[in-house]
This record gives C-alpha cells, sequence and structure tokens, in this order.
C-alpha cells in the first residue's frame, strides 16, 4: 500500500481476531491484513489499492469496508510466478451483510 500512494503503519496486536470482530469483520470476511483508516473504514485482506481508491473516493451507503476473504494465489502480497485465481472484493456494509465490490479475473483487473 505504501508503494500505491497510502501511507501505514504496522501493529501487530496480541488479540488480531477480537480486533477484527470489534471492527465489524466477520469471520467469513477475514483474512490475514487488516488495515483501518483513519475515517474508520475496514480494508481485509490483499485488497488491491486500486479499489482501495475507488471506494474512498465514493464511499457507498452503510458501508463498513472492503474484504478479499482468504488469500487469492496471484493477489497483491501473493504472487506465485504466473499463477492467478480470480477472486472477489467484496463490499461489507454495517448490518453485516456484503456485495461483490469487484470481480478480479485476471492479473491486469488489479491495477
Amino acid at each position: 500500500m505504501d508503494n500505491n500512494g497510502f501511507s501505514t503503519t504496522g501493529n501487530h496486536p496480541e488479540a488480531l481476531a477480537q480486533l477484527k470482530l470489534n471492527n465489524g469483520i466477520e469471520l467469513r470476511y477475514q483474512s490475514c491484513h487488516t488495515a483501518v483508516s483513519p475515517q474508520g473504514f475496514v480494508f481485509e485482506g490483499h485488497v488491491p489499492a486500486k479499489f482501495v481508491r475507488q471506494f474512498l473516493a465514493n464511499v457507498p451507503d452503510q458501508a463498513l469496508g472492503l474484504s478479499v476473504p482468504g488469500m487469492p494465489v496471484g493477489s497483491p502480497g501473493m504472487e506465485v510466478g504466473d499463477k492467478f485465481m480470480p477472486y472477489q472484493v467484496l463490499l461489507l456494509k454495517k448490518d453485516g451483510n456484503h456485495e461483490v465490490f469487484a470481480q478480479v479475473d485476471s492479473a491486469a483487473d488489479q491495477r
């Protein structure tokens, strides 16, 4: 994210799972990394910077943030040669529901 114009700081809390839950990220949406924006929006997992920018430029009503559950091969930070597994970026809503924010079918879709 730092290489894509975002300023980040690292934090390794002992109770990471609880931090995620406290921020509304249910187990089914969790991954390995969690970011919380200064505005309080969450970005869970390997969400491409492109979609973070789109989200922040036009925040949907009742949005909690974005998530890429799991660790899809080929997503940012999960590159393995030329292997790629299509995945979805989910829009998390404050009521606990979600919808698809973006469908990522190729590495080029992430840029």
